[in-house]
């Protein structure tokens, strides 16, 4: 008992200190962007105050965070709605089966291996060859880079691999006979997708959303040399870690955190509240 018991706390010491050097940094942040109007960049902190929030509600520099903040918004609900619309019809044409879907499958799954800031360059080098050829035919075209075009395709690169791998999990878990005993009753193929498959894998879904917002929310490298003229808010904070020297880069940190957090937190709320309504039908 007592071996088997230093072991627990060698092994809860462990995973501890894990979990600090994970989310201290985080921590870290936090603490900082509140500090008072004479803070620094590093503690102890002096003061505490909302001073660093209301400094970067008017501005940080001659950079426009809030427009920026607004493209990342626009481009996470954009990849988010794209990730699962084409994952759906993908994972479902897998369980179907078709010619040269294990080719295709590594394909995919390949984005995931390529380092990122290749894929980047890759997707910016092909728009820049197709402007080229645009301007053959078309007197002033200036370039078809852009947020929801080149900077879209680089994090769908990243995000629809993980959608189609949740949908191929939840299918290996899924049921044949809801699908069988719905065709019994006269359903027909699609009304057994809208009322018998899509109600039981809706968790699934909610997850691929959340995946390919957060995923393109903080997304850096993909985007860094394929969104054109106007940056995202990942490219902008690491800008302004270069040139700004007050906690109000803390402060955008943590509004950034906020949004993700504030977004996994209605994810799961709304999976909880799936859970419950589903295990009342079933009593």
């Amino acid at each position: 008992m007592n071996e088997r018991g230093r072991r627990y706390y060698v092994l809860a010491g462990i995973f501890t200190l894990f979990v600090l050097f994970l989310y201290g940094p985080m921590f870290a942040i936090f603490a900082l962007s509140f500090q008072g109007p004479e803070g620094g960049l590093t503690f102890p902190m002096r003061g505490f105050s909302t001073h660093w929030f209301s400094e970067l509600w008017k501005g940080v520099g001659v950079v426009d965070i809030w427009a920026a903040f607004g493209r990342s918004l626009r481009l996470g609900a954009v990849v988010s709605a794209l990730t699962l619309v084409i994952s759906l019809p993908a994972a479902l044409a897998y369980r179907i089966g078709f010619r040269g879907a294990t080719l295709l499958f590594y394909t995919v799954i390949a984005s995931l291996i390529v380092p990122s800031i290749v894929v980047s360059l890759g997707i910016g080098l092909e728009f820049r060859l197709f402007d080229d050829w645009v301007k053959e035919f078309i007197v002033g075209h200036q370039t078809s880079t852009g947020l929801f075009s080149s900077a879209l395709g680089a994090h769908l690169t990243w995000t629809l691999p993980f959608g189609l791998l949740i949908l191929l999990a939840a299918f290996n878990r899924f049921d044949r006979r809801y699908e069988e005993a719905a065709r019994d009753l006269g359903a027909s193929p699609w009304q057994t997708l809208w009322l018998v498959i899509l109600p039981i894998i809706l968790p699934s879904l909610i997850g691929i959303g959340l995946f390919g917002f957060t995923l393109s929310w903080d997304e850096l490298a993909r985007t860094s040399q394929a969104i054109g003229g106007r940056n995202t808010l990942p490219l902008e904070l690491r800008g302004l870690t270069q040139t700004v020297t007050t906690p109000a880069v803390y402060a955008l940190g943590t509004v950034v955190t906020g949004v993700s957090l504030v977004v996994i937190g209605f994810s799961l709320a709304t999976i909880t509240l799936i859970g419950r309504a589903r295990s009342r039908r079933g009593r």
